[in-house]
């Protein structure tokens, strides 16, 4: 009987696995023919597998867990192409871009929110939820362009793990007024922990890690250098984790410590199928979520539009704007690649939900933007970045 019961477990999770995985190369092998990025064949293959159409797959813990895995992996390998110089170098405009990126939104998101109708909360939380960034979708299709070490990409990058940091400041506050006090102390512990990680692990970490590196290959175990970064990897995101920041800025920050020097390069090359195995669940665990029948009701649909719009062009505005020292095209680049939303915005919705501050309705407004905010983007992303050279060493000097 347990073992019956144990096989039917084991069945309906392969059978789940082969779904997802079948359904995203599929509809990426698709949107490649078509000239279209495959990121977003993915995520709508979510969309059609789930709830909204097929009904084949529904989200559930293991699939959320899956997807969080696949983008943890899928930074770290954004991180081994991403050298802490390299992200030093565009520090002052990443700033600017993340501030202005954080700014805007949640001052539009909370404004519409308010003159729609909503409580003080509901209109934080909505704020809050624009603020986001998921910079996993973005540095898919960079990758997939081969154009991760352009100027604008470093400064998208650098931006997302500023973004990350102001995000999470943002939903501590907005998450203490819902229980009707803020405990500043924790909030001003929790920056400085943040900040500190960031820092010390790019600025001390990676030299560490570079001088560590020969005497790990020299070890007996086979694949040393693999076994090592996987640990670093897995192990910097749990402290990420547990300081309180996203688990993916450990990961993007152990990629970075292990990019100096031959190894990343090497590192890179073994990670290319753990990655190619992982992330196509995190895209379309996304498409997943959304469930269209909470736009029955027309005002819903009509708050989801205005909020979506709002979420597209205060990011594009906002960001684009701390860039445009680097002219209209490149500040067009860096506008469009923090417009998605993905599953960083989901998490501040479910938070909202779970607090009981947001109803399922602006529940599935948010889930419609976050969906909506990652598929826009890549195609423009590709349109910005055609005939983009790999090397934008032109421009690095104009970046301080």
């Amino acid at each position: 009987m347990i073992l019956a019961f144990a096989t039917d477990n084991v069945f309906e999770t392969l059978l789940t696995l082969f779904i997802m995985m079948a359904a995203a190369k599929l509809m990426a092998e698709i949107f490649e023919r078509l000239r279209q990025p495959a990121v977003v064949g993915e995520i709508l293959a979510g969309v059609i597998i789930g709830q909204s159409a097929l009904g084949l797959v529904s989200p559930s813990d293991m699939t959320t867990t899956l997807a969080e895995i696949g983008v943890i992996f899928l930074l770290f390998t954004v991180g081994l192409e991403t050298k802490p110089r390299d992200i030093f170098q565009v520090g002052r405009t990443a700033m600017i871009v993340a501030v202005l990126g954080v700014v805007l939104p949640f001052v539009a998101g909370y404004i519409l929110m308010r003159a729609w109708g909503s409580t003080n909360v509901e209109a934080l939380f909505i704020g809050t939820a624009l603020v986001a960034t998921s910079v996993g979708i973005t540095a898919r299709v960079l990758a997939a362009m081969g154009l991760l070490n352009v100027t604008t990409s470093r400064i998208i990058l650098g931006a997302a793990v500023i973004d990350d940091i102001l995000g999470l400041l943002i939903l501590a506050v907005v998450s203490s007024a819902s229980a009707g006090q803020v405990n500043y102390l924790q909030i001003a512990i929790t920056a400085s922990l943040a900040i500190l990680f960031t820092v010390f692990v790019a600025v001390v970490g990676a030299p560490v890690v570079t001088r560590m590196t020969p005497r790990i290959e020299n070890l007996r175990l086979n694949e040393s250098l693999f076994a090592f970064a996987l640990l670093l990897c897995l192990g910097l995101s749990a402290a990420a984790t547990y300081i309180g920041v996203a688990a993916i800025v450990g990961a993007f920050l152990a990629g970075m410590a292990l990019a100096e020097g031959t190894q990343g390069h090497t590192v890179h090359k073994q990670m290319n199928g753990v990655t190619e195995f992982l992330a196509p669940f995190f895209l379309v665990n996304i498409g997943m979520q959304l469930q269209l029948g909470v736009f029955r009701d027309r005002s819903t649909i009509i708050l989801t539009v205005l909020i979506t719009i709002i979420a597209v062009v205060t990011k594009l505005i906002g960001c684009g704007l701390g860039a445009i020292q680097l002219g209209w095209k490149r500040a067009g680049q860096v506008g469009v690649g923090m417009v998605p939303r993905g599953e960083v915005g989901i998490v501040v919705a479910q938070i909202g939900l779970s607090l009981a501050v947001i109803n399922e309705s602006l529940f599935g407004v948010v889930l419609f933007m976050a969906v909506a905010t990652t598929l826009i983007a890549p195609p423009f992303l590709k349109v910005l970045f055609a005939g983009e050279a790999v090397s934008s060493s032109a421009t690095d000097a104009t970046v301080r």
